[in-house]
């Protein structure tokens, strides 16, 4: 995909939706920040189910600690593997009391040294929660990429990088969603719905469905 398609494709994704942000529910950066641990291995309705339980009563690196793990686990059993993010999150809320007031940091290297949040989450958190013009790379974005040609990579952080290249300035803050939403809802894995795509004549993909 040249540079010309790719602006047209961000134009046309921005016409239909000007202002996309998570389907994950959040009020703080924090209560996104142990959201998007949670979503690991899940979806965002399961996500989202657990949280309305949880945030009532803990939406602080505080509450959490006072819930305790099993505490913890008790609201978010219904999640995959929680029993590993119900211990990330308890020491994840120490950290950030100990290092960083009770507060969510604003940089790469302290977010991903804390359990539970690799690069992806990272960027989650960065582009979502404080507007950094980042892009988080999951199955769908990576799949649209390399699908479409907006920027083929062998892996995760090589899609990152070119789509960080490639992706015109004015589409960067917004393109993670852009670009996550599209392949949840339209380019599918297992049978995209190319008819109903809004960049279709734009996309390399060459097995188009009819």
């Amino acid at each position: 995909m040249n540079n010309v398609k790719r602006a047209e494709l961000y134009r046309r994704l921005a016409s239909i939706d000007p202002h996309p942000t998570t389907e994950l529910e959040y009020q703080s950066p924090f209560e996104l920040l142990i959201a998007v641990i949670l979503s690991a291995q899940a979806t965002d309705v399961g996500v989202n189910k657990a949280t309305r339980r949880l945030f009532p009563i803990a939406d602080t690196p505080q509450a959490i600690l006072a819930l305790g793990e099993e505490g913890l686990k008790s609201h978010i059993r219904t999640i995959g593997l929680f029993n590993s993010k119900a211990a990330n999150i308890i020491k994840t809320c120490a950290i950030l009391l100990q290092q960083h007031g009770g507060q969510v940091p604003e940089t790469r290297s302290a977010l991903e040294a804390l359990p539970g949040v690799g690069r992806k989450t990272a960027n989650v958190i960065l582009n979502t929660a404080f507007g950094h013009p980042t892009i988080a790379v999951d199955t769908h974005i990576f799949r649209v990429s390399n699908r479409t040609g907006l920027a083929p990579g062998k892996d995760v952080v090589a899609v990152e990088k070119r789509l960080l290249k490639v992706t015109p300035r004015q589409y960067r803050q917004h393109a993670h969603h852009w670009l996550i939403l599209h392949g949840r809802y339209v380019c599918k894995a297992r049978r995209p719905n190319c008819p109903e795509c809004v960049v279709a004549d734009l996309c390399d993909f060459k097995e188009k469905t009819a």
